[in-house]
């Protein structure tokens, strides 16, 4: 007979490359891991998962096995949120991905607060600027800056965030001076790359008005690190759009001033994505407060 303990440990194998891997997680050998899997083998009466070399994969019967391991894992937890609440008590995993940046800076150290406040909770906290889909559907938080995700997230907005035309007043007074969007075209513009997006194209809307304006720039340069435009732009290498929270520092230290300030660029709130059922746990309602309240007021505003 297969037990809960069992479809624990598998469901370490199942998200291992090898049982090498797999014992590094379960903190054991990997011939206790070996030893383990055949007595599990002899009790299903099939085989679980191949062995090719050093790596493994897993067999048709080893993914089924995988899948209701998975459904009984969500249900046990499920249950313990579910008693949880009856009683008030925050605790269980709190799963979190957000941004590198913004995640160290802001996220971080409210993980840090609610882990001391909440003693029967663990955390983790997994920062990634393009967290794959499997990485933010299996999380209980996903913080997001930008537009919202797919349609069937909960998604609940925790603080504004404007985006801002901003370069080093050394690069402003050195070159021709920017008058309009359409200015930009005749610049050192410098970006960063996500995803598939058209980062050449941007966008515009008058701060106290109804026109907009689009401009096609050419890159001078281009990196996948914001970090690193950001890095750019004060060494005067030319101007970029960048977050608020990200360049607020800068613009009220005179490292950076804000170019267009009749113009701006289309905000990216800072948002917190849910999955239907994580939205509802004790601990994620309460680690959102908190870090909702760390947010009020806005840190970074200028």
């Amino acid at each position: 007979m297969i037990t809960s303990d069992d479809l624990a440990f598998f469901a370490v194998l199942a998200d291992s490359a090898s049982l090498a891997e797999a014992a590094r997680k379960l903190n054991v050998t990997p011939p206790a891991v070996s030893q383990r899997l055949q007595a599990l083998e002899a009790r299903a009466g099939v085989r679980l998962i191949d062995r090719t070399g050093r790596r493994t994969s897993l067999t048709d019967e080893g993914a089924l096995v995988a899948a209701h391991g998975r459904e009984v894992a969500q249900t046990m937890e499920a249950l313990a949120e579910a008693l949880a609440d009856r009683t008030r008590t925050v605790s269980g995993h709190l799963r979190v991905t957000a941004p590198h940046g913004f995640g160290r800076l802001h996220v971080a150290p409210v993980a840090e607060t609610f882990a001391r406040a909440h003693e029967g909770v663990t955390i983790s906290l997994d920062l990634s600027d393009h967290p794959g889909a499997g990485l933010v559907d299996s999380c209980d938080v996903a913080i997001h800056i930008g537009p919202p995700g797919p349609l069937n997230q909960v998604v609940t907005t925790l603080a504004p965030n404007r985006r801002l035309l901003c370069a080093s007043p050394a690069y402003l007074a050195q070159n021709e001076a920017i008058k309009s969007p359409a200015d930009l075209a005749r610049q050192r513009c410098l970006v960063v790359r996500e995803n598939d997006e058209d980062v050449t194209l941007w966008r515009f809307r008058q701060r106290h008005g109804r026109d907009t304006e689009t401009v096609r720039i050419h890159p001078a340069m281009s990196s996948n690190d914001g970090a690193v435009v950001r890095d750019w732009a004060l060494a005067g290498m030319g101007i970029a759009i960048r977050s608020e929270w990200h360049v607020a520092e800068d613009l009220a230290r005179g490292r950076l001033a804000i170019a267009l300030p009749d113009w701006e660029a289309p905000a990216a709130d800072v948002v917190a994505l849910l999955g239907s059922r994580h939205g509802r746990s004790a601990r994620t309602t309460a680690f959102l407060a908190m870090l909702r309240q760390a947010l009020n007021p806005v840190p970074w505003r200028v």
